[in-house]
């Protein structure tokens, strides 16, 4: 003998209360619910309270529904003016009134806690492009870089925040929230890292077709690894010595020059990320592809396949010219 089929609004009420598990586990994935930082700790506090007033009205709602459905089905044949407005008080206060509180009570305690932090001794100018990130340290001897922020453990770093094309988003989610970066606008936030490590940031606003291809990696480090990096960092590049690494100087000089810095030579452009210490990176192409030699040799032969929409243009080079270029460019540290 068969059963008769489940009816759709138990199936409902069954499968509902899943919902929230589900949005804990999309916010876990990307570590907001890890903090590693003050200002991480700030936005995993707000999402907690916003995650509990939400099950709890969910749980509400859940009941609510549930007595319904069940009532619905014995009244189905009521008309009564009376049961069809017996109700009302509930759809106004659990409809208007409720959510007014609850939408009163979060704004306020948002507010009360994304107040900026003061900011520290070290103060790193960001600036997006596509689909890269230009990161320099005003005052530090002219330190440049790309797509890697080094900062202190324990010290509070304020980011300046600017963009040169469209509307982009910096997201470090163990370290701090979003913040836009727009054309002709500066905004600033501070991010402070309790404890040594890598954290994976992104651009987290749609920029273009290599969007998904802008990462950011913050290296946080004991003061001394620090000042060490940062006193590095300020130096040109090392002069060659080889015949190799002569030779790839010239490859580099006579091809990449038009849109890469090297500091001690006369390439001086700015279009693309400045080179002068590229081997010390931990990744290239903005967080998609790590610094390994052959993984950049597959990058200037063809940056297009890794990363569709980029502007760099791939390199028609020799053989025997792409590996003295490539030994040049390892020397860069």
């Amino acid at each position: 003998m068969s059963s008769s089929p489940e009816p759709s609004e138990a199936r409902l009420v069954r499968w509902l209360p899943l919902g929230p598990l589900i949005l804990a586990l999309g916010a876990c994935g990307e570590g907001v619910l890890d903090p590693s930082g003050h200002e991480a700790s700030r936005v995993a506090g707000i999402w907690w309270l916003m995650f509990t007033l939400g099950a709890a009205i969910y749980v509400v709602v859940l009941v609510l529904l549930a007595i319904a459905l069940r009532r619905g089905r014995r009244e189905q044949s009521s008309d009564s003016r009376s049961s069809r407005f017996a109700g009302t008080p509930l759809v106004v206060g659990g409809g208007l009134v409720l959510p007014v509180l609850v939408m009163a009570l979060l704004t306020s305690v948002t507010a009360m806690s994304t107040g900026r932090a003061d900011a520290g001794a070290t103060t790193v100018e960001i600036e997006a492009r596509q689909y890269w990130w230009r990161v320099s340290y005003p005052g530090a001897g002219g330190v440049v870089t790309a797509n890697e922020i080094h900062i202190p453990v324990g010290e509070p770093v304020e980011l300046v925040l600017t963009s040169t094309d469209v509307i982009h988003s910096l997201w470090v989610p163990e370290l701090a929230g979003k913040i836009d970066l727009v054309p002709g606008r500066t905004n600033r936030m501070t991010i402070e890292a309790d404890e040594a490590g890598e954290y994976r940031g992104r651009c987290a606003e749609f920029c273009g077709l290599a969007h998904a291809h802008m990462e950011l990696l913050v290296i946080a480090e004991p003061p001394e690894d620090f000042a060490r990096w940062l006193d590095n960092e300020a130096r040109d590049s090392v002069e060659p010595t080889s015949d190799g690494e002569l030779a790839g100087r010239e490859v580099f000089l006579g091809s990449c020059s038009y849109c890469h810095t090297v500091r001690g030579t006369n390439a001086t452009s700015d279009f693309g990320p400045d080179l002068t210490h590229l081997a010390s990176r931990r990744t290239i192409a903005a967080g998609l592809l790590p610094n390994t030699v052959g993984d950049l040799a597959g990058w200037i032969l063809d940056p297009q396949r890794h990363k569709p929409g980029n502007a760099m243009p791939a390199m028609q080079l020799e053989p025997d010219a792409l590996q003295d270029l490539l030994t040049y460019l390892e020397t860069l540290e």
